[in-house]
């Protein structure tokens, strides 16, 4: 073995490195290491230190040691109470690891000792000041090195030494201090440590303003601590147990509990800082308050879950209004279709129809058929366009608009809404609401529905939508096209007779603190209720008959004049007075210029009556009646086709030159327009002048041209219900009207002879009775 080579017992090292020339205590637990230790002893006191790799390793073996360690002599050793030894070492050299012998008792390794010159080159001394200057402004950072240290360091002139001392003043791990232990060129190790110190001098001096940044936060975080504390105490003292500061946390929680997006949050939180800065009889103060309030009470994520069954929902539908097949149809195509995808957008569905068809009653039924909240806004007069998208929040008395409040009032995000009197709408100068509802029936911008007050995207994409309107003309083009048009005519007699019988009579007897016992009212009897006491397409007034009849009834059974109530059509009279309304009936025999046409109102089907009157004259064209412009251009049309086909129709050809012609439509009071009269006033004519009767039986609809050709109408429906009810057995219509026969009641069709025509010549051949 030569002069470099010895072998030594060996110490791990967990954690921790010893460099040549470093004094240090070391406390040695394991077995094998007290061993090695009290072999040194008994030699020559030498021992070496090698580090281990990983910390955890309990008995290592070569693979897991460094190759390189320190040469180290034993100065010190004295055993502890806990069972421990507690050594003082000295680093004397470095050593290689060329052997290692695991004994039973303790490890020994061959090594071979590395010395190192002491003299520095020019260079190596050039590097030795760099980082002399580069550790000098370190412990000036660091302040955990002492001057004196600093001083000590500076007087070393030997290189290897100079890098080994700093390194062990500097906090690296392990691996780095491994690295300038195995480093055995000087050159090499001082470059090596001038760029350790200058990335410790970078670390250090970031740590060093992290740290004064965050000292500075907590200082102002325990003086705001301390001012609310002492606004507290203060508070107390003056009788004000809650204050301002009380209020500001209720603000907190409920903005936390509200469950906003993280943006709407943010915001609140901003807004509430500003409210604990200001004084608090400050203007403004009361201003924020209500705007975090109204943050935290309208829902932006609550919603409530449908029930999705398209049965019950069909069930609560039809428990809730008869007939509306449409309108219940749509409903349950949404649900379908929402029960397959889970995701579809709420649709903006209008109900058009007279007053009084169940349009408003019909959007509740939808939101319980669903399971959702109800919430209702009336449109009808409002002008200002604030109502809708809220006022801005520099205005005293600020609110949000009322889609908004309605959203709070539903408490979920996803209610039935319905907008009531969507035509009934108004503009002024202070906007044009309809414009600002725009946004909120849009599908594809609802999602994000800005409100004055709120300032932030609400979203409404979740909203099922439902408007309600007496007459789509009132709509503007740009909010009917945002949203599915469902149109309600009004109910038929047989309709409105089942209505009477299935809602509205037992819930007037139940309100009435009436029994079915008591109170009875036979059909024909609710039938002329319906004919003779009502005109209208709804069941408004017919509902209120019948409250009525309940009142009388109730009075007489209190009084002891009756003890049970039977209304027939005999009594009726009795109950309700006399007849309001008539109602067209067949003529009992054919009439000559007479002629029976259909009309459709807005309280229904009506028969009419159009009569013409010839006299001696010159041609002169008279129409009487209160006609619209519509049916004077109808009558119109009809007198230029009979003046251009007069010889085909066996007609005078200068019959205009000698006869004044009258055509009358009855009841003159009452305003009569509409296109569907035009085949009625040519038969009317053609009668008078061909002097060839009309027949009973007939009634007849549809528009004529010039050409004489018969164009379609629309409410057949009603105008067969009319008919049906006048007695006419034959119905003469537009050939192109034929689709609509399926709408008209079994009962009805079965009563009526529906004859399409195409032409008038069609009309006259099954309308007039020829000689």
């Amino acid at each position: 073995m030569s002069e470099n080579t010895k072998k030594l017992p060996l110490l791990p090292l967990r954690g921790l490195l010893v460099y040549p020339t470093m004094v240090l205590h070391l406390d040695v637990g394991r077995k094998k290491s007290v061993s090695g230790l009290e072999q040194a002893m008994v030699e020559d006191n030498l021992i070496f230190l090698l580090t281990q790799k990983e910390v955890s390793t309990e008995e290592p073996e070569a693979g897991d040691l460094y190759t390189i360690g320190t040469v180290a002599k034993v100065k010190q050793m004295l055993k502890l109470p806990n069972g421990t030894i507690r050594v003082l070492v000295e680093g004397l050299d470095r050593g290689r690891v060329k052997n290692l012998e695991d004994g039973d008792k303790f490890t020994s390794v061959e090594i071979e000792s590395i010395q190192e010159r002491q003299e520095a080159t020019v260079e190596e001394q050039a590097l030795m000041r760099s980082i002399l200057e580069q550790f000098e402004q370190y412990t000036q950072i660091s302040k955990k090195i002492s001057q004196e240290t600093f001083a000590s360091v500076a007087d070393i002139i030997e290189p290897g030494r100079l890098a080994d001392i700093i390194a062990s003043h500097l906090p690296l791990k392990v691996v780095q201090k491994q690295e300038i232990l195995e480093t055995l060129s000087l050159d090499e190790r001082l470059k090596l440590m001038l760029r350790i110190l200058s990335n410790e001098r970078e670390v250090l001096g970031l740590e060093k303003k992290i740290g004064q940044r965050v000292k500075k936060s907590m200082e102002r975080t325990q003086k705001e601590y301390y001012l609310r504390e002492q606004m507290k105490a203060i508070q107390k003292e003056l009788g004000d147990r809650e204050g301002k500061e009380g209020e500001a946390e209720e603000l907190r929680e409920k903005i936390y509990e509200a469950d906003m997006p993280e943006a709407i949050e943010e915001k609140a939180m901003k807004e509430l800082k500003r409210y604990e800065k200001m004084p608090p009889n400050a203007a403004e103060s009361s201003v924020i308050r209500n705007y975090i309030e109204w943050l935290t009470q309208v829902p932006w994520q609550e919603e409530t879950e449908d029930l999705l069954d398209i049965h019950r929902s069909e069930d609560i539908l039809n428990e809730d209004h008869y007939g509306l097949e449409k309108v219940k149809e749509r409903v349950l195509e949404y649900l379908a279709v929402q029960q397959r995808t889970k995701r579809l957008k709420g649709p903006i569905l209008c109900l058009s129809g007279p007053p009084g068809v169940g349009k408003t009653s019909l959007a509740r039924s939808i939101a319980r058929s669903l399971d959702r909240n109800f919430v209702r806004m009336s449109l009808g007069g409002v002008r200002d366009e604030a109502e809708i998208r809220g006022h801005r929040r520099t205005y005293v008395g600020a609110m949000p608009g009322r889609i908004i409040q309605g959203m709070k009032k539903a408490g979920t995000v996803n209610p039935v809404f319905l907008l009531d009197e969507i035509d009934k709408m108004a503009n002024d100068f202070r906007g044009d609401p309809s414009s600002a509802l725009l946004e909120v029936l849009d599908p594809e911008q609802n999602n994000t529905f800005s409100d004055h007050f709120i300032e932030e995207p609400y979203d409404l994409s979740k909203v099922l939508f439902v408007t309600t309107a007496n007459d789509i003309a009132g709509i503007p083009p740009a909010l009917r096209d945002r949203m599915e048009m469902i149109h309600i005519p009004g109910y038929t007699e047989v309709e409105k007779l089942e209505i009477a019988k299935g809602y509205l009579l037992p819930k007037q007897i139940r309100e009435h603190g009436l029994t079915k016992n008591e109170m009875q009212v036979r059909d024909e009897a609710l039938l002329s209720i319906i004919r003779y006491y009502t005109r209208e397409a709804g069941v408004r007034n017919l509902e209120r008959q019948l409250a009525t009849i309940c009142r009388k009834a109730t009075k007489m059974l209190v009084s002891g004049e009756k003890k049970r109530v039977v209304l027939t059509d005999n009594n009726l009279e009795t109950m309700l007075g006399k007849r309001q309304f008539r109602y067209g009936k067949a003529e009992l025999e054919n009439q000559i210029g007479a002629a029976t046409g259909l009309a459709y109102t807005a309280a229904g089907g009506d028969t009419l009556t159009i009569e013409v009157a010839l006299s001696p004259g010159e041609g002169k064209l008279t129409l009487t009646g209160k006609l619209g412009d519509v049916m004077k251009e109808s009558a119109q049309a009809a007198f230029s086709y009979i003046r251009s086909k007069a010889e085909d129709l066996q007609i005078d050809a200068d019959f205009n030159q000698k006869n004044d012609i009258h055509i009358h439509v009855p009841e003159g009071a009452v305003p009569k327009d509409g296109p569907s009269a035009g085949i009625t006033m040519a038969t009317a004519l053609i009668s008078a002048l061909t002097n060839q009767p009309v027949r009973k039986e007939v009634g007849m609809t549809g528009e004529i041209t010039l050409r004489g050709r018969v164009l379609p109408i629309g409410g057949l429906k009603e105008k067969a219900m009319s008919a049906h009810r006048a007695g006419l057995t034959h119905i003469i219509m537009p050939q192109e009207n034929e689709k609509d026969l399926e709408d008209i009641p079994e009962s009805v069709r079965k009563g009526l002879t529906f004859i399409p025509v195409s032409h008038l010549d069609e009309v006259l051949k099954h309308a007039i009775v020829r000689n």
